[in-house]
């Protein structure tokens, strides 16, 4: 066994890995993959937690270059994008500056992530001695409470204590089983429908940036693809503002997986004030603890699982996914939430 404590097998996956993150490498942050150039929340959150086991400040340098990206109304958009004039498509897509929070320096998408953002800061201050690890904390304390005030202020809009999302993108899984069933519900716009009836969407799989460098079967059928690009259009425009939003919405879905991670993120909140002797503002602290008991509503009785639940009619999405497992790492924080948990 080597000082790290791992066997020679270990460390060679371990130099796999960095190698992999070395070569993403972008300067101040790390592209997921040679497909996506861009800086996403949650990919870069997971980076910085491999990172900081060999490079704490290079860790540092993901997690504050997510900050700059956020809006002036606290959220953290899910994608920072890269400099450039080539570019310019994916600005056009987006079109961040239709809100008036968007920063006005950096371009970025209109929606956020899973949360991961709390965990990422204090496991990368678990490396650090403890005064260095006080000082990490209050730099980066100003945006990640911004960020949990405006998940509960906006995305908790009747103060139940679970936050919506309003695109699949949301969640980081993307095409996960109960977002796909709800995507079906709904009617297609008349010009996806055509594309369908006609079998253009044979034709449009050939132009697929995507599929150069993954397999199609790995990816969303271009039916769907083209749906889940008619959703974020239908975000923008509506700038990105959630009352506009959820008058008309395709989605309005409490994710359990973004609800799950949320829960954790919020001890660990409690936790870095602690530690650096901070207030957490008395309406955050009663949606947080709103949000343990509230969690418990996602729990079906007759399946024994956790399911996504519909916003406007509260009905759980009773797909079976690898969502329903996430509850399970928040299961330490239950102890005042109902029997089913």
């Amino acid at each position: 066994m080597s000082k790290s404590g791992l066997n020679d097998e270990q460390q060679k996956l371990a130099a796999q890995a960095r190698e992999v993150l070395d070569r993403n490498d972008r300067g101040q942050y790390t592209a997921p993959a040679a497909i996506y150039p861009h800086q996403w929340l949650w990919d870069s959150c997971f980076v910085a937690i491999g990172q900081r086991h060999y490079d704490v400040e290079r860790a540092k340098l993901e997690i504050l270059h997510l900050l700059t990206g956020q809006w002036s109304n606290g959220m953290m958009p899910h994608m920072i994008f890269a400099r450039g004039h080539e570019y310019h498509r994916e600005h056009d897509v987006w079109r961040s500056w239709v809100s008036p929070f968007a920063p006005d320096d950096v371009l970025t998408s209109g929606i956020t992530q899973p949360p991961v953002l709390a965990e990422a800061i204090v496991r990368v201050g678990q490396k650090m001695p403890a005064v260095e690890r006080r000082s990490w904390y209050k730099q980066t304390w100003d945006g990640l409470l911004k960020y949990h005030q405006w998940l509960y202020t906006e995305r908790d809009p009747h103060g139940e204590g679970l936050v919506l999302q309003v695109h699949p993108w949301e969640t980081g899984l993307d095409n996960s089983l109960p977002w796909m069933a709800e995507l079906h519900e709904h009617l297609l716009p008349f010009w996806i429908r055509s594309i369908q009836k006609t079998k253009l969407d044979n034709v449009l799989t050939w132009f697929r940036r995507d599929t150069r460098f993954v397999p199609l079967d790995q990816r969303f059928e271009t039916i769907d693809a083209l749906a889940m690009f008619d959703a974020q259009r239908r975000l923008r425009r509506k700038e990105y503002n959630i009352n506009r939003v959820l008058t008309h919405s395709l989605f309005a879905i409490e994710d359990v997986g973004f609800n799950s991670i949320l829960l954790r993120a919020n001890q660990h909140l409690r936790d870095i004030a602690k530690s650096i002797r901070a207030e957490i503002p008395e309406d955050l602290d009663k949606s947080m603890e709103k949000a343990i008991k509230a969690f418990g509503q996602l729990s079906d009785p007759y399946t024994e699982m956790y399911y996504c639940r519909d916003f406007v009619t509260q009905r759980l999405l009773k797909e079976p996914s690898i969502l329903s497992l996430l509850p399970y790492i928040v299961a330490q924080l239950a102890k005042n939430a109902p029997r089913s948990w």
